[in-house]
């Protein structure tokens, strides 16, 4: 398997010509960098102009890996060459490197690049990438594979270092400006005697030398830049490696993903809930934009007003920020008439108001890191238990609630960066036990709970709120402005007509999925049956106007798309009866049991007789 490294973008807040006397200092040896243990010019040329400088080098670098393997590998150190192309005219560097010991065992490539900054001729970006191929090592490839990626990393934060330490001598030293590169002027005779246009990039060579290949393609936009003032004040600590994981994980975005792309926090929390698997995280992002596509949650904020019932039971609001800047949302679900509010308002009505929530979550995020300075990326969420009682256990109540956690969990993984609960009654380890395996082990770790009075004085709230912001109600001063909740009163109840309504908007849901699939690409899907029958299977392209919150096909819909021409796709299905006993109410229960749905592809291919493929025209 390719291992590819791409970094972010490097600012140098020093003029390119600078910079380049920095950078000549690393050689022939570099101390600063004890694994380079040296270079020899191979080969050396420079235009007639003198614009363009290239430089051929062998170098050497020590092996840090256990003796053992080195023992079997035989070698100490290991032989890169590096092919730098220096244009003073356009005020680039372009480096090339690649290994020759090993090179029919593993394949080393890396480019870097020195550019001006398109915003400021007086800075410089420099951008690396590189790939690692281990074809074969005596039986070692895994290990090789970790330790080389260690040891890249290592050197990579630890060159931008060693270009600093020089740029700081050379300043030092009274070299603080570098004129730029001029022309030499032409004398007339010189003039004469060209034939014809010569190529400024053209060389006159003192050795054999390939001629230099297209320079590489550099993408700098306000989303790149990603230097230390940056991810101090937007992203936080990031290594070398979660900052390429960010990088490549935007840049597959910007390749393939039609839309507004997420901004980095965004991205990154993806990453982080994946502690940083890419391809895990990619496909967890993949998942959730197709999701906020499907029901249009960018525009929620917009369109979403809740109804006025919902904004005088519902006893949630935004209220200040925690001691770390952290908005802080409070929740008294004790008082809150769960039953009621599903009874009055409907399932999908909470479930869009809960996705309200996250989004403003998100929102005050943003501004609270412009207000402090620092990255902000969570929020806090006080949920206060007193009055929790069997009522709150209500099935149908439960059974919300966990879609919810299911929604949230999917779509805005690591927003919650704190979860105080207080004044926790009897009952409430029966909803714990009901709901904690539905919650991510990373989410759990946040959560804080407090019984009775537990939660005043020391290691209580006053740990993690100033004292300014501490409600009324939980013994603090400031006066709280988030509703007290209350029973519903039942007058205020659906009609059976409009909860009938309602479970079928929910019924459509649950069975219309969306996807966002490539053309030629694969996507697999699955459904789970509770009765035997007739059932229809289609599909459709579906745009949903941009101004409706969310879009969902009637049964007219489906009935015109059946008789209308669509795409054309191959369909290859499977199906298998279960035993009640092997579904417990989720596709990861079927997955996990002996059915043939955990290796659709591979029971497809086999003759069972249950496997069918054949051209359909999308209905």
């Amino acid at each position: 398997m390719v291992q590819k490294y791409q970094s972010p973008v490097r600012i140098y807040k020093y003029p390119f010509e600078l910079v380049m006397a920095a950078y000549e200092k690393r050689f022939p040896t570099c101390p600063q960098i004890p694994v380079f243990l040296g270079s020899e010019v191979l080969r050396e040329s420079r235009s007639a102009d003198g614009a363009v400088h290239v430089v051929e080098r062998s170098c050497r670098l020590r092996v840090e890996a256990p003796r053992l393997l080195r023992k079997i590998a035989g070698v100490e150190h290991v032989v890169f060459v590096q092919r730098n192309v220096l244009n003073w005219r356009e005020r680039t560097l372009l480096i090339e490197a690649h290994n020759e010991t090993f090179a029919n065992r593993v394949v080393v490539n890396e480019n870097c690049s020195y550019t001006v900054h398109p915003e400021n001729e007086e800075w410089t970006c420099f951008e690396q990438s590189a790939s690692l191929d281990i074809r074969s090592f005596f039986g070692f490839e895994s290990a090789l594979e970790k330790i080389a990626m260690k040891q890249y990393t290592a050197n990579v934060k630890r060159g931008k270092e060693v270009i600093e330490h020089y740029l700081n001598e050379l300043i030092s030293q009274g070299t603080s400006h570098i004129p730029r590169w001029t022309p030499a002027p032409v004398r007339e005779e010189d003039a004469r005697s060209q034939a014809g246009p010569r190529d400024p990039g053209s060389l006159e060579v003192d050795g054999p030398i390939s001629a230099p290949g297209p320079a590489p393609e550099v993408v700098v936009t306000d989303g790149d830049k990603l230097d230390a003032d940056y991810i101090e004040r937007c992203l936080g600590h990031l290594t070398p490696m979660q900052e390429s994981c960010l990088i490549q994980l935007r840049h597959w975005l910007q390749e393939t993903h039609k839309g507004k792309i997420p901004k980095d926090e965004h991205i990154l929390r993806f990453l982080r809930a994946r502690d940083f698997h890419l391809d895990k995280a990619r496909e967890m992002l993949r998942l959730s934009l197709s999701w906020r596509k499907q029901h249009q949650v960018d525009f929620l904020l917009q369109t979403w007003r809740p109804p006025a019932l919902l904004e005088e039971f519902y006893a949630g609001g935004w209220h200040y920020q925690d001691i770390d800047g952290r908005p802080l949302y409070i929740l008294r679900l004790g008082h809150m008439d769960t039953k009621g509010l599903m009874k009055a308002v409907g399932e999908e009505a909470l479930l869009k108001h809960v996705l309200s929530v996250n989004e403003e979550g998100q929102k005050r995020c943003e501004g609270n890191t412009k207000q402090f300075g620092r990255p902000i990326s969570s929020w806090t969420c006080l949920v206060d238990l007193e009055g929790l009682n069997m009522r709150h256990l209500w099935r149908p109540g439960v059974k919300a609630l966990l879609r919810m956690i299911e929604v949230v969990e999917d779509n805005y993984p690591e927003t919650l960066g704190r979860l105080l609960i207080v004044r926790a009654p009897r009952v409430f380890p029966v909803l714990w036990t009901l709901i904690s395996p539905f919650i991510n082990e990373n989410t759990r770790q946040k959560f804080l709970i407090y019984s009775g009075s537990n939660y005043q004085g020391p290691g209580g709230l006053v740990d993690y709120l100033d004292k300014e912001v501490i409600p009324d109600f939980l013994g603090g001063e400031c006066v709280c402005n988030v509703p007290e909740g209350g029973l519903v009163p039942k007058s205020l109840y659906l009609t059976e007509e409009e909860q009938e309504h309602t479970d079928q908007l929910r019924q459509w849901r649950e069975t219309y999925q969306s996807a966002s699939v490539l053309r030629g690409a694969p996507h697999e899907g699955s459904h789970v049956t509770r009765w035997p029958g007739t059932y229809l299977l289609q599909w459709q392209m579906h745009s949903p106007p941009g101004n409706v919150a969310c879009s969902i096909p009637g049964v007219e819909d489906v009935l015109t798309a059946l008789h209308s021409p669509g795409p054309k796709c191959k369909l290859l299905y499977y199906y298998e009866v279960l035993a009640s006993e092997d579904f417990r109410g989720s596709m990861s229960s079927l997955e996990s049991c002996t059915s043939g749905f955990s290796q659709l592809s591979a029971t497809t291919s086999s003759s069972s007789g249950q496997s069918h493929s054949s051209p359909l025209v999308s209905r």
